[in-house]
């Protein structure tokens, strides 16, 4: 058996990414994780609130919440509720933030190039295939040990 130690590499994954992103923070004047958020619910339209941005980040419910308050201030993110549900915020990007999602997604378009590099396109759908079942793993045996709660 080969060992595969992913944990022993994702801070150069993180690290590259950041790399790859840290140019459009700068430009527009915005955190990681605001940018993280932006590129959150553009790529993900059919999460929209700040739960599913935690849920299916695992990021800090603290640190979503002032960076939404953040987006808000700064006219690039705004709330909706529905009539049947007053509680939920919805979150709907705003004009304003068009500019930053289309650099951010160029980033992440250089970042994902780095990585598929010297791959053929039967290789890379191998690839999606074996870390969509690590993902699903992970998520599987996260939601029965924290009863469906992420850290």
């Amino acid at each position: 058996m080969i060992p595969l130690n992913l944990w022993e590499h994702q801070n150069a994954i993180k690290t590259l990414y950041a790399k790859c992103v840290e140019e459009v923070c700068i430009r527009h004047k915005i955190t990681r994780m605001e940018l993280d958020i932006l590129l959150f619910l553009a790529n993900n339209p059919c999460y929209d609130t700040a739960t599913d941005i935690v849920e299916i980040r695992y990021l800090a419910k603290s640190q979503v919440s002032s960076s939404v308050k953040l987006l808000e201030a700064g006219g690039y993110l705004r709330k909706e509720y529905t009539s049947s549900n007053k509680k939920t915020a919805h979150l709907k990007i705003c004009d304003a933030a068009e500019d930053i999602i289309r650099d951010g997604r160029k980033a992440q378009e250089k970042f994902l190039a780095i990585l598929h590099k010297g791959f053929t396109r039967e290789e890379m759908y191998h690839i999606k295939q074996y870390f969509d079942q690590i993902l699903n793993n992970i998520n599987t045996y996260l939601k029965r040990e924290t009863g469906g709660t992420h850290v």
